[in-house]
């Protein structure tokens, strides 16, 4: 079951978002928060947001544990560019683009205690049926 929550038009360009969710792509989610928490950057902030309300659709709308929660994926895509111009020498003027971001965060539920265990007795029963043939 996918868990998403997206946020738009972040005001940070996303070759920098794209630093801090590389930090965080395969940790816990406790891990993750204690990076996103003790990290310096301005992209942090906007990806603990998200973060946080990706785990509240969960638990909210899923009635998913807290506990039981893994980030699957982190997707940074570019957004809307707002166009600006400096002034240059002899009346000519220079473009620049001050870029935004789209971040989008897909948490999973883990395999709980009961999968797991099933998981083993059907391993069991497969090699119980190799030995008989």
């Amino acid at each position: 079951m996918e868990i998403r929550a997206i946020a738009k038009n972040i005001r940070v360009s996303p070759r920098k978002v794209r630093l801090i969710a590389d930090a965080i792509r395969n940790l816990s989610i406790e891990k993750a928060f204690i990076v996103l928490s003790t990290n310096q950057k301005r992209a942090a902030d906007p990806l603990k947001k998200t973060l946080e309300s990706a785990i509240a659709n969960a638990v909210n709308n899923k009635q998913i544990d807290r506990n039981n929660l893994v980030i699957e994926s982190i997707l940074v895509d570019e957004g809307q560019a707002l166009k600006r111009f400096h002034p240059s020498s002899r009346g000519r003027v220079h473009p620049y683009k001050k870029k935004s971001s789209h971040i989008a965060i897909v948490l999973k539920e883990k395999l709980g205690k009961v999968l797991a265990t099933e998981v083993k007795a059907v391993n069991k029963k497969e090699e119980e049926k190799g030995e008989e043939k």
